[in-house]
């Protein structure tokens, strides 16, 4: 069955992210489209050796308006971390309308401790949690090959995403991405120490239906593949704990 054109109301699912086959985090992520536009959110906690090494757990809430095509057009992202070295960090990204295009800016309470990219990096951009409103409206137009141009605050990439012919035998949408470094990275102005710019593949699985429910993702981390596989759907009103 092909993917449906109409967008899912509202989809809250919880995941199991593994790292070398081993236990890496819980995933909690609720995306909303309507005509009062999207909503976004995620909520991250590491476990296992991650934890041991990190203690990561966070949250992020990406929203906006939905034009021609549902094609996403953020207004605001925001999240909060803790890392072992940086508690109770905040992220707080507004886009504002100038001059014909729409500009990612710092909005009160970033707590970020580098400069800004240049505006030039900044425009027309979306945050990285609203790629997954922009990949699925891309599904649903039928699209097969496209890029995304991403900004998380610190850096600046493009997701080149392409749809993989179907295969019976491996049901679902298969996509293939490559996120490619524009700028911000080897240390130019993220707090990361010095995060590599080269080319990095990924993996993402949809399902064939009309809800396009991310199945699976991966990536690889310190060369290493790091997979974020579905648990479990969560009924409508369900606190959907994890």
């Amino acid at each position: 069955m092909g993917a449906a054109t109409a967008p899912a109301d509202d989809l809250t699912a919880v995941y199991s992210a593994s790292w070398a086959g081993l236990p890496a985090a819980h995933i909690r992520l609720a995306l909303h489209e309507g005509p009062d536009g999207y909503r976004d959110e995620i909520a991250i906690g590491s476990e296992g050796l991650p934890h041991v090494v990190t203690h990561f757990r966070g949250t992020a809430v990406a929203q906006g308006r939905l034009g021609g095509g549902q094609v996403p057009s953020p207004n605001r992202f925001d999240a909060n971390y803790d890392l072992r070295k940086r508690k109770d960090r905040a992220l707080r990204m507004n886009f504002v309308e100038r001059d014909g295009a729409l500009i990612a800016e710092r909005g009160p309470g970033d707590t970020s401790r580098k400069p800004e990219l240049k505006e030039q990096f900044r425009r027309d951009v979306i945050d990285p949690l609203s790629t997954i409103t922009a990949i699925r409206a891309a599904v649903r137009r039928g699209e097969k090959q496209f890029t995304i141009p991403v900004y998380d605050g610190a850096r600046r990439f493009n997701a080149e995403v392409r749809v993989l012919p179907r295969d019976p035998s491996d049901p679902g949408i298969h996509l293939a991405l490559v996120l490619r470094a524009i700028a911000g990275f080897k240390g130019e102005s993220s707090e990361d120490e010095d995060p590599d710019d080269a080319p990095r593949p990924a993996s993402l699985t949809l399902s064939d239906d009309g809800t396009l429910t991310p199945l699976s993702m991966t990536v690889k981390i310190w060369f290493l593949p790091l997979t974020a596989t579905l648990e479990r759907l969560c009924a409508p009103g369900d606190a959907c704990s994890w």
